[in-house]
């Protein structure tokens, strides 16, 4: 009967004979880089290939001092390495040194050639991009239906803003049929009147992404009248749809984040737009009120019944004044009068009959101030202090001149 072997030991067999094997040990092969991966660990995994074949390589993080070049698709290398069985998988795959870059591959030819062709048209030009609406409320998305791009584009736009409408056009993504499927993809959405358009897929090969190299892809972007972001593949993966779309997105997650603006964030600027305007208001409203009052206040003081009391006191003041000086007036008079009478007193008639005096009047009651006013015989009246006599005039004698003088004096 038969041996019977495990899967394990047949791998190790298999694995013990590349070991042995001189010429895979010790290899050089050349071919075009495919499917190109640098993962986080710094390893990087790749594919050669050529006309008719592939072969899977790695490159461990501890061999990249052999790599003096960034390792991207399309690229012809010579790779050093050995080929050796990974027992666990049973598949064997190229464990490469050193890697030197000797040309382009045929599809980075043709990507080169039709990015020169298309950029002298001026379908890439800056002034021929369209802004992203900032506030989308609808998103069109061109990608497969069941890939991981259309479900991290889901997830991210219900996670930002669940009120958004997102519009998948199911289009085939990579084969021979996928630049048609794309481009009718896109004109049909662009018809619906959206707001932005996202075109893309995940990642893959340069041949799986190859489609969004298609002239016809970038014509239809180009041509497209709603605002269009290219997500193809990863962050390194760079494609002809990236440069004629209006925008460029790493990956469908991250057009996810730039078509779908983020509703909680929105609401809290809006709140703080709001705080702000109301602290702005209500400062505003102190401020009025402030200079409201300061009106008021003026308006007060010029009331005319504050004018009309401050006329009154100057009136009542006047009057008080005007009392003051007249009695001041009326005393002075008084005083003057009181002068005057004693002086009027001293001359008075009357004051001189008390003292012994008398005053002559003749029949008309004139005065008699001189003897020739009278004549023998006539009838005078003489005023005393304390009466009145009638007398008749019974000799008038004049003085003399001399005596007249001496009696003046």
């Amino acid at each position: 009967m038969a041996s019977i072997y495990s899967v394990s030991q047949v791998n190790s067999y298999i694995k013990n004979m590349f070991v042995q094997d001189f010429l895979l040990n010790r290899l050089q092969v050349r071919g075009e880089v495919s499917n190109c991966k640098y993962h986080t660990s710094g390893h990087i995994y790749f594919t050669l290939k050529d006309k008719s074949g592939t072969l899977s390589a790695v490159m461990f993080a501890g061999q990249r001092k052999g790599l003096g070049f960034h390792l991207q698709e399309g690229q012809q290398v010579i790779v050093t390495g050995s080929v050796d069985v990974y027992e666990r998988d049973g598949r064997y795959q190229l464990y490469a040194r050193e890697i030197k870059r000797e040309g382009m591959g045929d599809l980075y030819e043709r990507f080169l050639k039709l990015k020169e062709e298309l950029e002298d048209m001026g379908m890439f030009a800056a002034e021929y991009k369209q802004p992203i609406p900032k506030y989308a409320r609808a998103v069109g998305v061109v990608t497969a239906s069941t890939g991981a791009a259309v479900r991290d584009i889901m997830n991210i736009s219900a996670r930002r803003n669940p009120y958004v409408q997102l519009v998948l056009y199911p289009a085939l993504v990579q084969g021979e049929q996928a630049k048609y499927s794309i481009v009718r993809g896109i004109r049909t959405l662009d018809r619906l009147g959206l707001d932005v358009i996202i075109v893309g897929r995940g990642g893959g090969s340069i041949e799986d992404l190859w489609a969004f190299n298609e002239e016809m892809v970038a014509r239809a972007i180009f041509e497209c009248s709603t605002p269009v972001i290219s997500a193809v593949g990863h962050e390194t993966d760079v494609t002809i749809a990236d440069y004629a779309a209006d925008m460029r997105a790493p990956t469908p997650s991250a057009a996810a984040e730039l078509a779908v603006f983020d509703y909680q964030q929105f609401e809290d600027q809006m709140q703080l737009y709001r705080d702000v305007l109301v602290r702005g208001m209500s400062r505003c409203l102190e401020r009025k009120k402030h200079h409201l009052e300061q009106r008021r206040l003026r308006l007060e003081m010029n009331h005319p019944r504050h004018q009309l009391n401050e006329r009154r006191q100057r009136l009542a003041d006047m009057q008080e004044q005007m009392e003051r000086l007249m009695e001041q007036k009326l005393t002075d008079r008084k005083h003057r009068l009181a002068l005057l009478s004693g002086r009027l007193q001293g001359l008075s008639p009357l004051a001189r009959l008390g003292r012994g005096f008398g005053f002559v009047t003749g029949d008309d009651g004139k005065r008699i101030e001189s003897v020739g006013q009278v004549c023998v015989g006539q009838a005078v009246s003489i005023r005393l202090a304390d009466g009145t006599l009638k007398a008749k005039i019974t000799e008038a004698a004049g003085l003399e001149p001399g005596d007249r003088a001496g009696q003046e004096a």
